[in-house]
């Protein structure tokens, strides 16, 4: 049976290697945290600092949990915006606290994205860490060439739709500060955010769930 795309990919990834993958908001590219090695070449290919951590990309709730403590709050905030444009920032699992992600040590950046793609992938391979496919300071790349132009043979398998990725990065909630603050704001503005603080409707079109 011929490999599929997918498959080289979660294949690529369980060696320690790079792939680039559609995500909801913009490409990124994907390492597995748990591999030796893997998450320096993804700081080494986007010449990225550690100051800035990566953050982690899940298939499912399940895993999510896995990966970090999520209270009543966060629950309800993945709840309201997951599958979707949200990164909550929460306590690390016992899992995690070993992955070298960056400079926090404490903390972890948690989504689950909305893209049949990227979803096909974490469920397979488990939780990867996934930033924007671009330099460091430059825009995030749209189409395949130019994300084959900005890192070559760094990445072992790029899986490109046909049309120009044209979106914007997910809004970021820290949900381990108080009171929580919109660290960066996306898909969720501000308003929304304090109306689910206040227990109201979260004002974000995101499905249920899957």
């Amino acid at each position: 049976m011929t490999p599929t795309p997918v498959d080289d990919a979660v294949d690529a990834l369980a060696r320690g290697r790079l792939v680039v993958l559609p995500t909801d908001t913009v490409y990124g590219i994907a390492a597995r945290p748990d591999v030796p090695g893997a998450l320096d070449r993804v700081f080494a290919a986007k010449a990225r600092p550690r100051s800035l951590t990566l953050p982690i990309l899940v298939g499912d709730l399940a895993t999510a949990r896995s990966v970090a403590v999520l209270d009543e709050v966060a629950g309800r905030a993945a709840e309201a915006w997951w599958p979707g444009a949200v990164t909550l920032v929460l306590p690390r699992s016992r899992l995690s606290r070993a992955w070298q992600l960056g400079d926090a040590h404490q903390t972890i950046g948690v989504r689950i994205p909305d893209e049949p793609l990227a979803l096909e992938v974490l469920r397979r391979s488990g939780p990867l860490a996934v930033t924007s496919a671009n330099r460091s300071g430059d825009p995030p790349a749209t189409t395949c060439d130019e994300l084959v132009a900005a890192f070559g043979d760094a990445v072992d398998v790029y899986l490109c739709p046909d049309a120009p990725l044209v979106g914007t990065a997910s809004s970021v909630v820290d949900l381990t500060s108080s009171p929580p603050r919109i660290v960066r704001e996306g898909a969720l503005a501000s308003e929304a955010f304090r109306r689910f603080m206040e227990g109201r409707d979260p004002l974000l079109d995101s499905g249920p769930l899957r």
